[in-house]
Order: structure tokens, then sequence, then C-alpha cells
């Protein structure tokens, strides 16, 4: 599976249906004493930092084309 290309919103797209999934989940997990309401919370967090860095990157994708094509260039002279 390495080496298949997904683009930046279908990346998107998956992170968004794991959160709906987190958020339908993890409260009956918390209510079952299967899981901590503490560590809910903070793996609620760690997916939408992910989810801001995926937008962050789609949102900048030119700038970071470009900067990393100068880096390339630089390197080849």
């Amino acid at each position: 599976m390495a080496g298949k290309k997904i683009s930046i919103i279908g990346q998107i797209a998956e992170i968004d249906r794991e959160i709906a999934d987190r958020q339908k989940r993890y409260p009956h997990l918390v209510s079952a004493g299967k899981m901590r309401q503490g560590e809910a919370e903070m793996l609620m967090e760690r997916i939408n930092a992910v989810r801001d860095t995926l937008v962050f990157c789609k949102d900048h994708e030119a700038g970071i084309r470009e900067y990393f094509a100068a880096k390339k260039a630089e390197g080849s002279r």
C-alpha cells in the first residue's frame, strides 16, 4: 500500500470520518468504564491536531510547494 498517493482532501475526509466515529464511540466507552474521560479528551485533542495540520497544509499548499522547489534548486547548484 505504500507508494499510493492519497490526496490531502481525501486525508482530511478520512480524519473527519474518524473524528465523527470517535465522538460517537468514546462517550459509550467512558460510560462503560472502558476508557477514562481524560484519555478520551487527550485522544480527541490529538486527532483534531492532526486535522488542523492537514488543513494548514492544504490551505498553504502553493507556498509549501514553492519552498521545496526553491530548496531543491538551491541543492542542485
